[in-house]
């Protein structure tokens, strides 16, 4: 049972951590004025795209160091 509810600590976590992260990107994107859903791929899109691919893999990374220093203290 310990290992389901590790698991699932750890996969909840990255979503969240993704998906935070990612929404962070878009929100500094709109403040910069790139424009995700603009029609075709210019290079407002891509740089938007870029973006959040950084800050959503930024905040899964984040997610994984909370999980690793919440493993250490619980193991003290």
């Amino acid at each position: 049972m310990t290992n389901v509810r590790q698991l699932l600590v750890e996969g909840l976590s990255d979503a969240l951590g993704f998906v935070v992260g990612a929404l962070l990107g878009y929100g500094l994107g709109r403040l910069l004025g790139l424009d995700l859903f603009a029609s075709g791929y210019g290079p407002t899109t891509l740089a938007a795209i870029v973006l959040i691919g950084l800050f959503g893999g930024g905040g899964l990374q984040a997610a994984r160091i909370w999980r690793t220093e919440r493993n250490k203290s619980d193991s003290k």
